[in-house]
């Protein structure tokens, strides 16, 4: 290797190096005057933040003062389940010739009001069921071939509160509920009347929990249903799972201060899609009440069931 060669390599090399490390410096220089731009963009961006949230809860408020009082809110959902099936000599069945039509519908409908000091809500609960099955093979007379009754339950509920906070309220609960088919209305019918406080932790949970709390049983069967005192529960809640996908619960308890046998319980779950107000529904209740099944001859207390699958509808209003 000649002198020359060396040399051009030592000359390549220092330049390639000066090369390097002026572009590391570039770099470094770039990233300091962007993250000094970053930093006070940021600062800006915290400013305008605050000024819009700021804006925002001054709409808000100006939006309030101009809504007048009452504030009604109002709405009808409901679900509507059919089914049909004819058999004609499918003998794989134990009775290969039969028609089976069974109809089942429920309906919830609410009207609350919002008063500036106070709140008025009211609801109610209906829901229905038929079904018909016709054994072709068995004479008319020796079977029944009419509707009968697969479900029947009504409820209707008024909940008034003067409010002492945007939380808390002191309130008054009146609810109903009993059968209304087959000559069973008010045949057991359960009347609650109380007073205690009503919670809103949130928007769509409201909380009624009354200490003082009187359940009337009224029936005109042989069964000694007992009215008593006690403390009244209930939670409702509304929410959407998912776009189109709404739920929408309720408990309602009772729990009497003189026998555990005298207290009784209703769970109510709603899920509906709804596309401009229609869609599909499907309703669950779930119930316990010993006194119930003590005059329908159990001994022990099971667990009232039922369930609606169907079309479903939503109508509401604001006022």
């Amino acid at each position: 290797m000649t002198k020359t060669t060396v040399l051009s390599f030592f000359v390549f090399m220092f330049s390639f190096s000066l090369v390097n490390a002026q572009t590391i410096e570039e770099l470094t220089s770039q990233k300091a005057a962007k993250a000094a731009e970053l930093a006070k963009l940021e600062g800006e961006l915290g400013t305008l933040t605050g000024k819009v949230d700021a804006l925002k809860g001054e709409v808000a408020a100006l939006t309030e003062k101009l809504t007048p009082y009452p504030r009604w809110d109002s709405g009808l959902l409901g679900n509507l389940g059919l089914n049909f099936s004819n058999f004609n000599d499918w003998l794989s069945k134990d009775k290969p010739n039969t028609t089976a039509v069974n109809i089942g519908t429920s309906m919830n409908a609410f009207a609350n009001a919002d008063f500036e000091k106070s709140f008025w809500r009211n609801g109610m609960n209906l829901t229905l069921g038929w079904i018909k099955f016709d054994d072709k093979d068995v004479p008319d007379s020796e079977e029944n071939g009419d509707f009968q009754v697969a479900a029947d339950a009504f409820n209707i509920t008024s909940l008034f509160g003067y409010k002492l906070s945007d939380k808390w309220a002191i309130s008054t609960l009146g609810e109903y509920r009993t059968a209304v088919l087959d000559g069973k209305f008010n045949d057991p019918g359960y009347l609650d009347l109380g007073v205690g406080a009503t919670w809103t932790p949130i928007q769509d949970l409201v909380v009624v929990i009354h200490p003082l709390n009187y359940n009337f049983v009224f029936s005109d069967s042989d069964f000694d249903f007992q009215s008593s005192l006690g403390a009244k529960v209930v939670a409702d809640y509304t929410r959407k799972i998912t776009k189109g996908v709404a739920w929408k619960s309720n408990l309602s308890a009772f729990l009497s201060y003189k026998d555990g046998d005298l207290s009784n319980w209703t769970w109510v779950n709603g899920f509906s899609t709804a596309v401009k107000g229609v869609g599909i529904g499907l309703d669950i209740g779930l119930r316990g009440n010993k006194q119930e099944a003590l005059a329908a001859g159990k001994t022990d207390n099971p667990l009232q069931t039922y369930w609606l699958l169907g079309f479903s509808y939503n109508i509401s209003s604001k006022k």
